[in-house]
């Protein structure tokens, strides 16, 4: 099934988030149909903070050894590590020419601003001219950036589907009524990032999301793990909790 295809089935599509080929091809051999990208854990990976338009060829880099993969995979482009339409179209034509069936463009700035309306049109209209078979996921930051606002969140949904995106990501949000909001003025699949305890899979599929990805989860989950086993070579420690994301963005920060 193809990766538009799976945003349309019975529940939605689970898109774990991978930082290197070893966890991508242990999604894959645990069944999950597309595998996405975290750029946390890419950016952290390489001793790089996160959504700070610093690692645009690591991305390249990971996209061309995932791209071996049996099923889909979107990358995370951030921004698109760049200000210039014309520069993210040529990114995502280059990803299309590797095989990477989708991408993750965010509205959010290094700033903690949001890109204008008409600027993130222009470059979600230039990348869907440049690399129409890409499924383009349009992230904004309307939630994510700690004060939620339903009506700008709207505006941008509907503005980011008319400009040609195939799908609206909304990490952060989380009550039935802001998501029904989404669905209803979208009118394209729509992305819920999962927190748990707060996004719960069961009620995503009741509400009609139509995807559920993981973000920096598994990464971060990860490390917690890689601690806990050092930590367990002597019989002391153990329990060492997950990092959060500002945790991490602290380790790899000069």
């Amino acid at each position: 099934m193809g990766f538009h295809e799976l945003h349309h089935g019975d529940h939605p599509l689970v898109l774990p988030n991978a930082w290197d080929f070893a966890s991508g091809a242990a999604l894959v051999k645990a069944g999950f149909p597309a595998i996405g990208t975290t750029s946390l854990g890419v950016a952290a990976a390489a001793g790089k903070t996160d959504a700070t338009g610093g690692t645009r060829e690591e991305t390249l880099a990971l996209a061309r050894v995932l791209a071996r993969l049996p099923v889909p995979v979107t990358v995370d482009i951030e921004g698109g590590f760049s200000a210039r339409a014309e520069d993210v179209a040529a990114l995502v034509a280059e990803l299309a020419s590797l095989g990477i069936a989708g991408v993750n463009l965010e509205d959010g700035r290094a700033d903690g601003t949001l890109a204008p309306v008409a600027h993130q049109t222009a470059v979600i209209a230039a990348v869907k001219e440049a690399a129409p078979a890409v499924f383009l996921n349009a992230r904004t930051d309307t939630f994510w950036l700690g004060d939620p606002d339903r009506d700008e969140t709207l505006l941008r949904a509907r503005a980011f589907a008319e400009a040609g995106a195939d799908g609206i990501f909304v990490p952060g949000i989380v009550d039935d009524a802001d998501i029904r909001a989404v669905l209803d003025t979208a009118d394209v699949p729509l992305n819920v990032l999962y927190l748990p305890g707060r996004t719960e899979y069961a009620r995503m599929d009741r509400l009609g999301v139509h995807r559920v990805s993981t973000g920096s989860l598994l990464f971060r989950s990860a490390l917690q793990a890689t601690v806990n086993a050092a930590l367990g070579v002597t019989g002391d420690g153990g329990g060492h909790p997950a990092p959060s994301y500002g945790d991490v963005q602290r380790l790899v920060r000069p």
